[in-house]
């Protein structure tokens, strides 16, 4: 605390005190200067208004100091207040700000209040922002490496990937993987593409010259009297078209028709391996192979490693870069989101409602673990520095009752003289 003696609120703290001890010392001189003096009505009451306002200084002394220490270190009970019930006080303060600034209803009141969608879309869409976040992004990627660039935390990431793989089946993992591709047909959508592709292979030039050679290399090797007999660059020729046009023909047909027999055979076959991955006992072996092979070999930990390096090294310069491609690249998502929600007042509605379930499911939790943190930190706090430090934030004000119950001290004399003299009073004036 001795660091914060010279701060302002100190230096305000300490000015108040004097000016409320100030006035409590021109009470006591006015009560001793009137009590001195030769009696008369006028100086009884200047003496009464002293007198109520030394009673209501002091009183009110007490009680402001009653808060933070025992007053003149006397064991007075029911003082020193604030380091009394320092873990009552943690306790109260994030239950307060748990059910009071925390809670579902609350959260759920400000989003609808505020409309963040909205707000973030003005932030995503003002100058310079979007580039204020592509360097924020860099900033954060480049911490991340530099933390796991630490020989311990590779370790620890090997380990990690190891255990990982241990606890995966792959034969059944790849079969979950395969059935949801499969779900509702999509396999089929992967088949058309295929199907495209292979028909703008099989129109290549260079494709169907390549069948040609193959053509006639087969026919030298297997039938050498027959190929020296027969064009076999023609039949080369001549086979590569028809072997194109049959496979364009077939394969025009099963893009064609959904209910083609080789579509379903394709769904058969497939479902078949799938079920094969499941319960076959040599797959589910062969799985297992594949998973120590993964965790025990030491060519797979130095691939992968050597492979995360490169990586990690590509990251580096990049980030290095001041034309840094994450950068560009986060910048342009920041716009492109700041577009689309700006322009797309249903999106903005979906994106306030999704936040708004979230809050719903994670504030509970999270608002007791900061309740907690809050009660945790003030019960570790020191009680006399944790007293000092709200007496420098809320003292300066505290000195302001002290300076009011003078006043309002003295104003109370003033009326209670006045109302047991009131018949002196009366016959000053009216003799006046």
């Amino acid at each position: 605390m001795t660091a914060g003696l010279h701060t302002p609120a100190a230096q305000a703290l300490r000015r108040a005190k004097r000016q409320a001890l100030g006035l409590l010392l021109l009470a006591f001189a006015v009560f001793v200067g009137t009590s001195l003096m030769e009696r008369g009505l006028a100086l009884n009451c200047l003496k009464a208004v002293a007198e109520a306002a030394m009673v209501g200084a002091l009183a009110d002394w007490f009680a402001v100091v009653a808060l933070f220490r025992r007053p003149l270190g006397l064991p007075i009970p029911h003082t020193a207040v604030i380091t009394r019930n320092q873990e009552r006080i943690g306790r109260n303060l994030g239950t307060f700000v748990r059910d009071k600034f925390l809670d579902v209803p609350s959260l759920v009141s400000l989003i609808r209040r505020h409309d963040p969608a909205e707000r973030l879309a003005q932030w995503l869409l003002a100058p310079g922002h979007a580039e204020l976040l592509g360097q924020q992004a860099t900033r954060l990627v480049s911490a991340a490496l530099d933390t796991v660039q630490d020989a311990q935390v590779e370790r620890f990431i090997q380990k990690a990937a190891r255990a990982l793989i241990g606890q995966v089946d792959m034969s059944r993992a790849l079969a979950a993987v395969l059935d949801t591709l499969t779900h509702k047909g999509r396999h089929q959508a992967l088949l058309d593409e295929v199907l495209v592709k292979l028909t703008e292979l099989l129109q290549n030039p260079e494709t169907r010259a390549w069948v040609a050679q193959s053509i006639v290399a087969w026919l030298k090797k297997d039938h050498p009297r027959t190929e020296k007999l027969l064009p076999s660059d023609w039949l080369g020729d001549k086979g590569s078209g028809l072997l194109a046009r049959a496979l364009e023909s077939l394969m025009a047909d099963v893009a064609a028709n959904p209910q083609h027999a080789l579509r379903a055979q394709f769904d058969g076959a497939l479902q078949r391996f799938i079920e094969r991955l499941r319960t076959d006992p040599d797959w589910l072996r062969k799985g297992e192979e594949i998973r120590t092979y993964l965790q025990t070999d030491p060519m797979v930990g130095g691939y992968v490693q050597t492979l995360w390096l490169d990586l990690r090294h590509a990251l580096q310069r990049d980030l290095a870069d001041a034309d840094s491609v994450l950068a560009r690249q986060v910048r342009k998502l920041g716009v492109w989101l700041g577009e689309s929600l700006a322009g797309d007042a249903a999106l903005r509605h979906a994106f306030n409602e999704r936040l708004e379930q979230w809050v719903q499911g994670l504030a509970p939790d999270v608002s007791a673990f900061i309740a907690q943190h809050i009660e945790d930190t003030v019960r570790r706090w020191d009680a006399e520095e944790m007293s000092a430090l709200i007496e420098l934030n809320i003292g300066k004000d505290l000195q302001y009752i002290r300076i009011n119950g003078t006043l309002v001290g003295g104003l109370i004399g003033l009326v209670l003289f006045g109302v047991s003299h009131a018949g002196d009073i009366w016959r000053l004036l009216v003799g006046g």
